[in-house]
């Protein structure tokens, strides 16, 4: 399966998600045993705000991580790119359509950001690294959580058995197989872990660090904007 690149990536991963979306984080309970419910917990719990901080949720789904904010007595705002997510969404906070490579927000006019999985979704990383950087204040935090693979070996093969092969056909029996095809390939797209770290830091955030989650099999990139 080749993975689709630019444009057609754009276009792509809008399309996908607005055909999940009713299933979505049913789906996500049931491939992830609700760990991503944990995963979504330790995100927010790194970003280290005081309350009452404004805090962007972008590629925000249907809001588990806008939810988790709020929980956390942050204030979150809501972007997506998929119209079928953020008619989906759960969540009482502030939603805009639109694209997390172009944030329709002044500069340095939030205290935070958050993201959920999507960073392998993205046409351009380091375009989104500086756009975070733009629109987090000085001393602001962000904290991007992701899919990983494992560094041991044996669990590594595991969880690519799991992944590229059980994933896919609960995915096809709940919701959409070609989607459910495409999430596990899709972590091709996503730099070596010293490299983003590398583009974190380039982009303006100071002592970005890299932390496992589960054995590996998630990983959190958090970091604070110069």
């Amino acid at each position: 399966m080749a993975l689709p690149q630019g444009e057609e990536k754009v276009r792509a991963v809008r399309s996908m998600f607005d055909t999940i979306a009713p299933r979505y984080d049913l789906v996500n309970r049931l491939m992830t045993f609700r760990m991503d419910v944990g995963w979504r917990r330790t995100t927010v719990a790194h970003l280290d705000l005081p309350a009452g901080s404004r805090v962007l949720d972008l590629a925000c789904g249907t809001g588990d991580l806008c939810r988790e904010l709020v929980a956390s007595d942050l204030r979150a705002i809501g972007v997506d790119l998929s119209f079928g997510m953020l008619a989906a969404a759960r969540t009482d906070v502030p939603l805009v359509h639109g694209d997390v490579l172009r944030l329709p927000v002044p500069d340095g006019s939030v205290d935070g950001a958050t993201c959920g999985f999507a960073l392998r979704n993205l046409v351009d990383l380091g375009a989104f690294f500086a756009e975070l950087a733009r629109v987090v204040r000085p001393g602001g935090r962000i904290a991007l959580l992701e899919v990983a693979e494992p560094p041991n070996p044996l669990l590594r093969w595991g969880h690519g058995v799991y992944f590229g092969g059980v994933v896919p056909r609960i995915g096809a029996l709940l919701s959409d197989g070609a989607a459910y095809r495409y999430l596990p390939k899709s972590v091709a797209y996503l730099p070596e872990p010293d490299r983003m770290l590398k583009m974190l830091d380039e982009a303006g955030f100071t002592r970005p660090r890299r932390d496992l989650l589960s054995t590996g099999i998630a990983q959190l990139l958090t970091g604070t904007r110069g």
